[in-house]
């Protein structure tokens, strides 16, 4: 996933490097941009793993998805017939609705394996400095933020997790409940008509239905702009796929973090050397077919909306 309650790793050796926290430069051999010796570790190996797997899930399930809510369309016709019809496509839908189970499902146990590893109790893990729940100071934040938009404010200093960031977290609970439990209403009708009235199924259609539209929608349009399409991140912000940023850039956006870091003297031993460069560029090249397609997406729900909605 995208965000976590855990702490970043540290260096193979977990011994500190003998440079300065704004990490020392070099170039490379050819004309290589200039880059920082040292860089901050935000997200784990793991981290990073859930992400891009809920990126190829939600991204399959959406396709799938909106083929057969708008399967009256041009395009919706064109890319399930890519796909190998519409048969098919429901079952990439269904077995994408299996990886963002199992993806929810580790995350979960990362996180109960995090609080036994950090002796954490479970009010803690909520409640705690590093906790992804809102609080206070993300509602003081949100409203200093929108003060800095038209300029009667300076930019708020955020913290390791912003509320834009929690908001984004929180809205895959809510996914799950709302859209996976629909979705395995309709995929097991016999079983659940048994617990439940069999009006139920067409409730759990239009909820299903209708509650996934909103959630593309969202994460291709809201959630790509405060990731992606900020100006101080435009075109694209790795992060979450390298699992590092530089140093600078995390005095920049996370100053409270960055400082709490050095006042405790914690912040060396989450330096890491650079990912390799064809790692950065295999992973953009991933970054950018995902966007691509997600964009795609959100250009085909606007025409069906406007030109063939029924």
């Amino acid at each position: 996933m995208p965000t976590d309650l855990q702490k970043p790793g540290t260096n193979g050796d977990g011994l500190a490097a003998e440079v300065p926290y704004g990490g020392t430069e070099r170039r490379s051999p050819a004309s290589g941009p200039v880059r920082p010796e040292r860089e901050f570790v935000r997200f784990t190996r793991l981290q990073r793993a859930l992400h891009a797997c809920m990126i190829v899930s939600f991204i399959s399930l959406a396709t799938t998805g909106l083929t057969l809510k708008f399967s009256y369309t041009p395009w919706a016709a064109t890319v399930s017939r890519f796909l190998g019809g519409f048969q098919t496509a429901g079952y990439i839908h269904r077995a994408a609705a299996v990886l963002m189970f199992g993806v929810f499902s580790t995350h979960l146990y990362d996180l109960v394996r995090h609080m036994r590893r950090e002796h954490k109790s479970l009010l803690a893990l909520i409640f705690g400095p590093d906790s992804m729940m809102f609080n206070r100071k993300d509602l003081d934040q949100f409203i200093a933020t929108m003060k800095w938009f038209v300029g009667r404010g300076p930019r708020p200093q955020y913290g390791r997790w912003t509320y834009w960031e929690k908001f984004d977290y929180f809205a895959v609970f809510w996914g799950i409940a709302v859209i996976g439990s629909t979705g395995l209403t309709l995929w097991f009708p016999v079983f659940f008509t048994r617990l439940i009235p069999g009006s139920f199924i067409n409730i759990a259609t239009i909820i299903h239905s209708d509650e996934a539209l909103l959630a593309t929608g969202f994460i291709f349009t809201v959630h790509f702009f405060n990731t992606h399409l900020r100006p101080e991140k435009f075109p694209m912000d790795t992060v979450v796929f390298t699992g590092h940023m530089p140093v600078a850039e995390l005095k920049r956006d996370k100053p409270l973090e960055y400082e709490a870091l050095v006042a405790s003297g914690q912040l060396e031993s989450h330096l890491e050397e650079p990912q390799p460069e064809i790692v950065v560029r295999t992973i953009r090249g991933f970054a950018w077919v995902a966007l691509s397609i997600g964009f795609s997406i959100v250009i085909w729900i606007i025409y069906a909306m406007i030109f063939a909605y029924k």
